[in-house]
C-alpha cells in the first residue's frame, strides 16, 4: 500500500472537504453524510479518510470504488456510523476496490449488510465493529463484515453482533485470515463459505446459533471450498435460537452448534476450546444428508480429509436439535458426542483418511451412517484413529500488519 497518504478529516459541524491533493479546503454547509460520500467519490489512491469520534447519522448507503484508500476512525466504540434511520440502499458501506483498509470504527443498524467488500484484492478490516443494537432479530441485516469474491483478506481484532445470517463471513474468496475477533448473537458467528486457504484463529464465537461454519454450497460461481484451518478459538455457548429469515440456508443450522463443516475438504481443526454448545460441539456432514437434493452437476457434496485433533471439549450436546441427533437422543436418552459425522460418502470411497481424529483419539464420536435408522449409528473410533498432513499457514501477499 502507498505511504504518501493524504489525511482527510471529516468534522461533524463545519465540514472541510479536501477535493483534491494539494487543493485548499472549502468550508461548506454540507452534512457529515454528504461530506463523507463526496470524499469517498473524489478520493485518490493513498488517501486516508478519517472519521472523528461521535455518532454520525447516515441515511443512505455509502460506496467506495477507488483503490488504495484507508478509512480510519478513532476507535470501534468512539467513531460510529449509525444507519438506524437508513432510507435508501442495500448496505451500509459497499467497497469494490483493491488495497483497501478500514479500521477503528463501527457500523450500526444497517437495513442490509453492514460492510460488504466485493471483488477486491488486499483487504484489511482491523478493529471494526458491526452491530444491530436491538439484539437478535430476523429483520436485521444479513451480514456484518462481508468480503466476497476477493483475495488476500485480513480481518483482525473486529467484532460482529446481531447479523441475521453471518457476523463475519468470507465467501468465494482465497487467502484469508480471520483472527483476534469476536462474533456474538449472530445466526452464524464466523463463516467461511466456498473459499480456499483460510486461517481462523484466536477468535471468540459465543451466543450465536452456530459458532463457526465452514461450508461449500452448490449453484455458486466459485466452488470447491478447501484448506481451512480453525485453531486456538473459543467456541462456547452458541445456543441462541435461529432467527434467520425464511429461505436462508443458515436457517437450517440448529441452535447449539459449535462448529459445522458442510461438504468442505482438507480441513484442520485443532487446539480450540469447545464448551456448552447444547446441540453438538462439532458436526461434519454432506449436503445431501437428510435427503436434500442437488441440481448442480459440478458440485461435490461430500466432506473429505477432515483432520480434528488436540481440542478441548467441556460439556455440550445436552439438547440435541439436529433432526437426526434429536431422533437418536429420543431413542437412547444420551447426549450428543463431542464429534458427529453424518456418515455419507462418495460412491466407491473408503473410510481411510476421510475423517481423522488423531492417532490416539479418545474424545466421544458418532457416525450417523446416513441417519436412516438411529439404531445403526456407530461410535467406533478405530477407523478414525489417523492423522493427516498438517496444513500450511496462510500467508497473505499484503499482510496489513
Amino acid at each position: 500500500m502507498k505511504t504518501d497518504t493524504v489525511s482527510r478529516t471529516l468534522l461533524p459541524l463545519a465540514v472541510l472537504l479536501l477535493v483534491g491533493c494539494g487543493e485548499a479546503p472549502t468550508e461548506t454547509g454540507a452534512s457529515f453524510e454528504e461530506a463523507l460520500q463526496t470524499q469517498l467519490i473524489q478520493a485518490s489512491p493513498g488517501d486516508v479518510i478519517e472519521i472523528p469520534a461521535g455518532v454520525h447519522e447516515i441515511s443512505r448507503s455509502l460506496s467506495l470504488t477507488v483503490p488504495g484508500v484507508t478509512i480510519r476512525g478513532a476507535g470501534m466504540d468512539r467513531s460510529v456510523l449509525s444507519f438506524r434511520n437508513q432510507i435508501q440502499g442495500a448496505e451500509g458501506l459497499l467497497v469494490t476496490a483493491d488495497d483497501f483498509v478500514i479500521e477503528d470504527l463501527a457500523i450500526e443498524d444497517t437495513v442490509g449488510d453492514a460492510l460488504k467488500i466485493n471483488n477486491s484484492n488486499n483487504v484489511v478490516v482491523r478493529r471494526v465493529r458491526t452491530e444491530w443494537t436491538n439484539g437478535p432479530d430476523s429483520e436485521n441485516g444479513a451480514y456484518g463484515i462481508y468480503p466476497v469474491q476477493s483475495r488476500n483478506i485480513l480481518i483482525d481484532g473486529s467484532v460482529a453482533i446481531g447479523a441475521a445470517d453471518a457476523g463475519i463471513y468470507v465467501g468465494q474468496s482465497s487467502q484469508i485470515i480471520v483472527r483476534n475477533s469476536r462474533a456474538e448473537y449472530n445466526v452464524a458467528g464466523i463463516e467461511i463459505e466456498n473459499s480456499t486457504y483460510a486461517d481462523v484463529y484466536d477468535n471468540v464465537a459465543t451466543n450465536n446459533t452456530g459458532g463457526v461454519l465452514v461450508f461449500d454450497l452448490p449453484n455458486l460461481e466459485v466452488q470447491g471450498g478447501q484448506a481451512t484451518r480453525v485453531f486456538n478459538n473459543r467456541i462456547e455457548g452458541n445456543n441462541t435460537a435461529n432467527f434467520a429469515p425464511p429461505g436462508a440456508i443458515v436457517g437450517n443450522v440448529p441452535a447449539g452448534t459449535g462448529l459445522l463443516v458442510l461438504a468442505n475438504d482438507n480441513i484442520e481443526v485443532f487446539e480450540n476450546r469447545f464448551a456448552g454448545n447444547d446441540n453438538v460441539n462439532i458436526m461434519i456432514y454432506s449436503f445431501v444428508l437428510g435427503g436434500r437434493t442437488i441440481d448442480d452437476p459440478n458440485y461435490d457434496p461430500y466432506p473429505e480429509q477432515i483432520h480434528i485433533h488436540d481440542n478441548v471439549f467441556e460439556g455440550g450436546g445436552t439438547v440435541p436439535a439436529h433432526a437426526l441427533l434429536a431422533a437418536w437422543h429420543e431413542q437412547t436418552g444420551e447426549n450428543s458426542p463431542d464429534i458427529v459425522w453424518g456418515g455419507l460418502m462418495k460412491e466407491g470411497a473408503s473410510l481411510e483418511n476421510l475423517i481423522c481424529l488423531g492417532e490416539s483419539a479418545g474424545q466421544s464420536f458418532m457416525n450417523l451412517n446416513g441417519g436412516s435408522d438411529p439404531a445403526m449409528v456407530s461410535t467406533d473410533l478405530a477407523p478414525h484413529r489417523c492423522a493427516l498432513p498438517r496444513l500450511a499457514p496462510v500467508e497473505l501477499e499484503t499482510p496489513g500488519d
